[in-house]
């Protein structure tokens, strides 16, 4: 049982990301409803299509989460390299045609009994999960075995490299970076690895000629306004007409048919459209709050590797959220990321709810006065 002390810990974090977080979620779910209802009528027959399975990824990604919370999170890096060898598995599946499910090209998904996961999602939390440890005993760890580490962390970026997505892709080798920055790494390694992660990441980005076109249409969106332009354009049209106050919830024109994937990658022009500069501030708001809890709960985690895992996992959703608004704003060129709890998609909401999970469970398992 915990005293006092302990459970005031435990509540001063946890109580404020879980409210965050379910905040961000319930918002999104409406906006994911608001986006989507005239799409999913004209494409599946019923208005509550998309919102039904959204709110069912919600539920089994908040039991997960529950559940994890329970555990010790010293168990996830115990076995941090076997759940990151498990995921590598998965995404490894996702070059097969018998389980692989491609979608515009892109083989990212894994089909088992007319359910579709996105292997890459969890990839970016085993990945810490195997990296941490690696990174903070670095000194310690024998030549034998840092190879064998050095190819579980190198591995899978070949295996994203290859589907293709450079969106994960660029999210991984940030995460990576910064893990290993706040980590015991020895510094005169860290910045090699640094300039050879930079130079890779730049030489990856220019390996496809669709690539370059990306940025060409993120230098000029209105040279190619008909065809690669088009997205980030009506994009730039819903958030300018949205203005200060929006349209009104349910009002947007964009999502009628105009905005790809307005309730997915594109969630947050949307919001700019119906909700005005003040739905899309309250937005970064939110995610700014989790920052600021998530940062504030890893610096009064004592054990080093729990404050690690807080840290690197809390950098995860925000990093992805910092992308993907860069992108809708027209700030970064076009990447396939979605905005996390708010765009609709299972694999991204399980996931990141696991992540809320494994917080929760580092704060539990560090409140008996910082030892873990």
């Amino acid at each position: 049982m915990m005293n006092d002390n302990e459970n005031f810990f435990l509540s001063k974090f946890s109580v404020p990301i879980v409210a965050i977080v379910t905040t961000i979620v319930i918002f999104g779910s409406v906006m994911v409803f608001s986006s989507s209802y005239i799409y999913s009528k004209e494409l599946h027959g019923s208005a509550q299509y998309f919102i039904i399975k959204q709110l069912i990824f919600i539920a089994i990604g908040t039991m997960l989460a529950y559940i994890v919370s329970k555990t010790k999170f010293t168990f996830w890096l115990k076995f941090g390299n076997i759940i990151h060898g498990f995921a590598i598995f998965l995404l490894l599946l996702t070059m097969f045609p018998s389980v692989g499910v491609s979608v515009n090209g892109a083989s990212r998904w894994v089909g088992l009994g007319g359910i579709n996961f996105q292997p890459s999602e969890l990839i970016k939390v085993t990945l810490l999960f195997s990296a941490i440890p690696f990174f903070d005993r670095y000194s310690e760890t024998t030549t034998r075995d840092k190879i064998v580490q050095f190819l579980l962390i190198v591995f899978p970026f070949l295996i994203l490299i290859r589907q293709p997505d450079f969106g994960t892709f660029s999210i991984c080798l940030l995460l990576l970076g910064l893990s290993c920055f706040l980590s015991s790494f020895p510094r005169k390694f860290f910045y090699s690895l640094f300039g050879i992660g930079s130079a890779v990441g730049v030489l990856v980005l220019f390996m496809q000629p669709y690539r370059v076109a990306r940025v060409m249409t993120f230098l000029d969106p209105w040279k190619n306004s008909k065809t690669s332009g088009f997205q980030i354009i009506q994009s730039y049209l819903a958030l300018a007409s949205g203005k200060i106050t929006g349209k009104g919830l349910g009002n947007s024109n964009e999502k009628l048919f105009y905005l790809p994937e307005a309730h997915n990658d594109f969630i947050l022009s949307v919001i700019g459209e119906e909700l005005g500069f003040v739905g899309v501030v309250i937005v970064i708001a939110l995610y700014a709050l989790f920052l600021f809890f998530g940062i504030k709960a890893a610096f009064a985690v004592k054990n080093r590797l729990g404050k690690l895992l807080i840290a690197s996992l809390t950098f995860a959703i925000v990093t992805q959220a910092l992308l993907n608004m860069g992108v809708v704003m027209g700030l970064l060129p076009t990447k396939g990321l979605n905005l996390p709890f708010v765009s609709y998609g299972g694999s991204s909401m399980i996931v990141n709810l696991f992540i809320v999970g494994i917080i929760i469970s580092t704060l539990r398992t560090c409140s008996r006065s910082g030892q873990c």
